[in-house]
């Protein structure tokens, strides 16, 4: 306890319940903290820290931020890792008698924001629940400022943390008593929530009223109980922290993982889908050249299309004709794009109209944005493909809503509710006899100072008015001498001086008196306007989802136009054929330079895993990526950059491409390296699509080697899935004799004596060597470091029994011989001994074992890495127990 003083105790009986949250406590015009909540956010906030006298002597921290410009100093302080508690006066103080009266009337938390300077309107705001139960995990996300709401239950803990990382959260929370959320980016903001809220049936309990069901079965949630712990936990988080439940909430959607294409965390990252590796280049995205939306609407469903692309092929079709629609028609197009761009953000407006945030300015631009959608619907009347035909169909123009919006909101509100002019003429019979009574007051005050001019003669003769004094007549001192006998001496200034009389004060407590009716007035009927709109939610959601699609699919018609796409086909088998295939973002970023295009080929027979040698720079990693790209830009419907293209609809893309250190979580390159390789191999399935770009590079060249190998042989053996690997290791051509879905290709280079130009052509073929030097000569090193890499090369190259693995087929066949022999001798043994002969070559029984592994192997299956690692083991075995 502070003090005794009563302010002080009924800010510690409230703080007390908010011990994790800094207290915004009303005092007047300012929000103040003190204790420890004062010293820290003085901090933060770099503003001044001051005391206040709490009894008996003592002083207490304190210091305060003005309510009207709070939300930039509440936007620092959750950018910081902070909660807010914003404590209001729930009571008149001008009526109160005693201390005012106060609560928390909100908390503010990174997953629970809905002011517009603490969002970014292209991206969603999400807040993640994770629950763990015996054989699965629940997740909830939700988006309050959109009222988006998704729930999943995941089976592996992997899936389950990839799946967090899509949504890239502001807040993630669960119970502490579950588990803790080490493999999560220390970006994550962790928050724990009471363990009561994560309670089966108390989160059933709670979704049913907030939904107003009688059962989950009707939203298909009934048979997944870690999903309904995860999503009733996180609604009770929101109505807690809001202290309201949430009206924009409208509905919930259960999903599975696998109802789009699997896109991993690291997969989006070596992609660059939707963040730059470098985060200096912000237009090294897939999302930077696709995003030419209007609307917040359309940014945020763009971004969302990106990380889950479709799986269905209807769905997909549909976007592609709606796609290619738009293309072939320029007017339906720009027309569109046109009138979209002036809908504001339809979703944040009704969350903010739901918690009772909204202001004035919100109203005026949701009735904005209503008065275009009659016309964005007769151009959709014109439309022919199925999907927009369908929007036409179910395209809701609300003009109920924005009638009423017309005939009640004020042309020009303010931004305060309180001031006033938030109502129209005609719309309510008081506030029209109230505002003629101010109106017509304040033309007679005017015309009063007109009229005392003249009958005065005092020229410098006006009327003002503050809230001090209301209304006076001000004189300079040039004209006091005229000043008339009933006027009223009320204030001296250094060159004037101020006056009244009873006749104004009379007409200024008309004035003034409708004045404050008014505004009060127009306050209470605003919020009943506003309440009134918030029955219309899910009506005006369901429209926004529509606009955001609309905007999306214009968006890459426009980019299929300007940047010169195609239409690609949905192949009935397994094929995977496109002609000219380009990288989208390279492309771009090459502006004037010409891009090289490529071919790829691909089936599920003989041409499934390409081995893509050459140097570095020579176009191997754009090559892989640009295929993998025009899959990803194929299932959300978009067109492709190439001529020609025949795709198949994959379940998921992996992509591999370099390594880093994770000093964060102790990794180095090779085990960064081998943890995407472990998740690809895991996750994949025959309808995959695999970028494999270099493996084995973070570790030794014999180990690197070895890894390489092994895991071609085991995707294409296996897994089968359509994989290209670029890797410098050309050793591995070999592979295209033995594995018969394996094909090689290769960097076309062009040789001009040491030097060497890149061609940027995929040919079909292998390399036979790496350029390594060359590439190092391009990037400038001395020549003397060259030329001694020259020298050493040409010596390694002369003893490739010192250098290089026994790969090739000879030695292959070397090793398979050796346990062949080992093989026949115990064959022989056994003969021996069954006709009772003695040998010299008599074995051991402890060697027994060994044999038994010998005479398992299959010699005809057995791979070359394999096979060494037989012979070392058993060897090591023979040698421990002799």
């Amino acid at each position: 306890m502070f003090s005794s003083t009563p302010m002080l105790i009924q800010y510690q009986e409230i703080k007390n319940s908010y011990k994790d949250c800094i207290l915004f406590y009303r005092l007047g015009d300012f929000y103040e903290m003190f204790g420890s909540d004062a010293e820290v956010a003085s901090k933060v906030l770099e503003i001044a820290l001051t005391s206040r006298e709490a009894g008996k002597g003592r002083r207490i921290p304190m210091c305060g931020v003005p309510f009207h410009s709070a939300d930039n100093y509440i936007a620092k302080l959750i950018n910081n890792d902070y909660k807010v508690a914003i404590c209001e006066q729930m009571e008149d103080p001008k009526k109160s008698k005693g201390i005012v009266k106060r609560d928390v009337v909100r908390i503010i938390t990174p997953g629970t924001v809905l002011e517009n300077n603490l969002l970014h309107e292209e991206n969603n705001n999400f807040l993640v629940c994770i629950t763990k139960g015996e054989n699965s995990f629940g997740l909830a996300a939700v988006d309050i400022s959109t009222g988006e709401f998704y729930t999943s239950e995941i089976n592996k803990k992997e899936d389950l943390i990839n799946e967090v990382l899509r949504y890239t959260p502001a807040e993630c929370i669960t119970s502490k008593t579950q588990f803790e959320l080490d493999q999560l980016p220390n970006s994550v903001k962790i928050s724990y929530h009471y363990d009561y809220a994560f309670k089966g049936d108390y989160c059933k309990k709670i979704l049913l009223e907030h939904f107003n069901l009688n059962t989950l079965q009707s939203i298909g949630l009934e048979n997944f109980p870690e999903a309904i712990k995860a999503s009733g936990a996180v609604l009770d988080y929101l109505i807690s922290t809001q202290k309201n439940p949430p009206g924009n909430i409208e509905k919930l959607k259960i999903y599975h993982i696998e109802d789009n294409m699997y896109l991993d965390f690291a997969t989006k990252k070596n992609l660059e889908l939707i963040q730059p590796i470098n985060i200096q280049e912000k237009n090294s995205t897939l999302l930077s050249v696709l995003d030419k939306t209007v609307t917040p609407l359309g940014a945020r469903m763009l971004k969302s299309w990106l990380t889950k692309p479709l799986v269905n092929k209807e769905e997909i079709q549909n976007r592609l004709n709606a796609n290619e629609e738009l293309v072939n028609n320029l007017d339906l197009r720009m027309k569109l794009r046109k009138l979209l761009d002036s809908i504001y953000d339809l979703e944040r407006i009704i969350a903010k109209i739901s918690f009772g945030n909204a202001n004035a300015k919100d109203l005026l631009a949701l009735k904005n944005s209503l008065e275009i959608l009659p016309k964005v619907k007769t151009i959709l009347e014109q439309a022919k493909s199925y999907l927009l035909k369908q929007t036409y169909e179910q395209f809701d123009d609300l003009n109920d809503i924005y009638s009423l919006l017309e005939k009640a909101l004020y042309p020009d509100p303010p931004f305060s509710v309180r001031e006033g002019n938030l109502i129209n003429d005609n719309y309510n019979e008081e506030i029209d006899y109230l505002r003629s009574i101010t109106r017509d007051g304040k033309e007679w005050i005017l015309k009063l100072e007109q009229e005392e001019k003249q009958i005065s003669g005092i020229k410098s003769l006006k009327i003002g008015y503050n809230k001090i004094f209301g209304y006076y007549i001000e004189i300079t001192k040039s004209y006091l001498h005229l000043v008339p006998e009933h006027y009223i001496r009320k204030q001296t200034l250094a060159n004037a001086e101020r006056f009244i009389t009873p006749e104004l004060k009379e007409k200024e407590a008309l004035v003034l008196g409708a004045d404050d009716k008014l505004k009060e007035l127009e306050y209470q009927t605003f919020i009943m306007l506003r309440e009134e709109i918030k029955a219309f939610n899910f009506r005006i959601l369901a429209m926004a989802k529509i606009i955001a699609e609309l905007d999306c699919l214009a968006s890459l018609a426009q980019v299929a136009v300007t940047e010169n796409y195609i239409k690609p086909e949905i192949s009935n088998n397994t094929n995977f054929n496109i002609s000219n295939c380009r990288h989208p973002v390279v492309e771009k970023k090459l502006a004037e330079q010409w891009f090289i295009p490529n071919d790829i080929n691909m089936n599920s027979d003989n041409h499934r895993f390409l081995i893509i040698t050459g140097p570095n720079m020579g176009g191997k990693s754009t090559y892989c990526r640009s295929v993998a790209l025009a899959s990803i830009l194929m299932q959300i419907g978009s067109f492709i950059p190439a001529d020609k293209a025949e795709l198949p609809i994959v379940d998921r893309v992996f992509a591999r491409v370099g390594a880093n250190d994770n000093l964060s979580t102790g990794q180095s390159t090779f085990m960064v390296e081998m943890s995407e390789v472990a998740n690809i191999i895991n996750n994949a399935t025959k309808d995959s699509l695999i970028i494999l770009d270099e493996v084995g590079r973070g570790t030794s060249t014999y180990d690197g080697l070895s890894i390489a190998w092994s895991l071609t042989e085991y995707i294409h053996n296996i897994i089968k899935a359509k994989t290209l690997f670029a890797t410098h290791y050309h050793e591995l051509i070999t592979l295209e004799e033995k594995l018969n879905g394996v094909k090689n290709y290769s960097v076309s280079v062009k040789e001009e004596g040491d030097d060497i130009v890149f061609i940027r052509k995929i040919i079909s073929g292998g390399a036979d060597r790496s350029y390594g030097i060359q590439v190092a000569k391009l990037a400038g090193l001395p020549s003397t470091i060259i030329e001694r890499s020259k020298d050493i090369l040409s010596t390694l190259e002369q003893k490739p029994e010192q250098t290089q693995l026994s790969f090739k087929e000879t030695e292959y066949k070397e090793e398979m011989l050796k346990i062949k022999e080992i093989q026949e001798l115990k064959s022989k043994h056994e003969l021996n001994t069954k006709q009772g002969i003695n040998t010299k070559q008599d074995i051991n029984s402890k060697h027994e074992n060994v044999l038994k592994q010998l005479e398992k192997i299959d010699l005809l299956n057995i791979t070359p890495l394999e096979a060494i690692n037989t012979l070392y083991k058993l060897q090591n075995s023979l040698k421990s127990e002799d």
